[in-house]
């Protein structure tokens, strides 16, 4: 596989003032990932508001990225969904713009039970020939893709990382544990980085990394260097922005903080709304505190 590297920002979506993607604050947004700690840039994710844009949304905003970056940090396209014909009719028209892999979340919703998800994941990865990581995610979709079903999917030859938000560090060892050592695990939660790290995980898929690119890198750097107590104290300095990217529903809490140092990326599509004053307060000083803003 080509290497996403370390540190992969799961990229916002601007938007303007009547919240249509904005794509000129888009090419912004991503070279200044790029400049800032970021091996890549997942578009179109969770944190991307994927569930209020349409396809046509998607695909402009993969050629964006791919255009103003896609030469200097990998560019991953978030194209599942729960419905397998549409998501890999999605994963195709992506691979023409020129994206680096495919990023596939677990079916939300529909909460297939795990031999179906094992077909779903692999229907789609057999309609591209790009890498693709699978993204767990329960907390979102209801649904968790077990240790089980992960090692099956990790022995197709493009199905190559996932990404874990499940917060079960048994399962995502289990994971390590059962996979090659090809196999790239991603931390899908800021806050348990350094923890995956020390089952064998590879780096993050991260929200803090729009305010904290730099930081986080150092952070896994110094860990495969081997300075575990440095690595340490840096996640610990970072703890408190990691708990308030995430006092209420992702992306509220960064959009705002990227407004707070000065990123013009626009509101949040309804059904989300903007962060209120009582989380602006504990993000500002979770931001002042972990050396930030």
């Amino acid at each position: 596989m080509s290497d996403w590297g370390r540190v992969l920002t799961a990229m916002v979506t601007p938007f303007d003032a009547s919240l249509r993607v904005n794509y000129e604050a888009v090419r912004t947004l991503a070279r200044y990932l790029a400049d800032n700690g970021s091996d890549g840039i997942v578009v179109a994710g969770s944190t991307g508001e994927s569930a209020t844009l349409d396809q046509q949304e998607k695909l402009r905003l993969f050629e964006t990225v791919v255009e103003t970056v896609g030469d200097r940090v990998r560019v991953i396209a978030g194209t599942g969904g729960n419905n397998t014909a549409e998501t890999i009719s999605l994963t195709r028209q992506a691979e023409a713009t020129g994206v680096h892999g495919i990023m596939l979340v677990a079916p939300y919703y529909n909460k297939p039970p795990q031999d179906a998800l094992y077909e779903h994941f692999k229907s789609v990865a057999a309609s591209t020939r790009l890498p693709v990581m699978i993204y767990n995610v329960p907390g979102r979709t209801g649904v968790n893709v077990s240790a089980d079903t992960i090692a099956r999917l990790a022995e197709i030859p493009n199905v190559v990382a996932v990404k874990e938000a499940s917060g079960d560090l048994v399962q995502i060892a289990e994971i390590r544990r059962r996979t090659s050592a090809e196999f790239r695990v991603y931390s899908g939660d800021d806050a348990l980085t350094l923890p995956i790290l020390a089952v064998g995980g590879h780096g993050v898929v991260s929200v803090a990394s729009h305010v904290a690119g730099r930081e986080i890198a150092r952070m896994i750097d110094l860990w495969f260097k081997g300075k575990m107590q440095e690595a340490s104290e840096l996640q610990l300095k970072l703890l408190p922005l990691f708990g308030a990217l995430f006092i209420t529903t992702n992306p509220i809490p960064v959009k705002h903080a990227l407004k707070l140092m000065g990123h013009d990326v626009g509101g949040l599509r309804p059904p989300l709304r903007p962060a209120s004053a009582k989380e602006e307060s504990v993000l500002v000083r979770a931001m002042r505190e972990s050396g930030v803003l």
